[in-house]
């Protein structure tokens, strides 16, 4: 699944990342367009457990893959 959040004013990019994340199944990734690293939402990744990787793209915005746990 891939969310484009660019544009969008605070703190909704975060609100439905969180949102998004919870609909998927475990061990499935996330795709996510933001225009700046999402300084507020990391701390919500590790309390779920959700490993991420950002990249720094060409045009300033950034792009993150995320990837929720696998279930126990």
């Amino acid at each position: 699944m891939d969310l484009d959040h660019r544009g969008l004013e605070p703190p909704l990019p975060m609100v439905r990342t969180l949102e998004a994340l919870e609909r998927l199944a475990p061990g499935a990734t996330l795709v996510v367009h933001n225009d700046r690293v999402p300084a507020y939402l990391l701390p919500h990744l590790d309390a779920r457990g959700v490993t991420y990787e950002i990249e720094a793209l060409d045009d300033g915005s950034v792009r993150l893959t995320l990837r929720t746990p696998l279930a126990p």
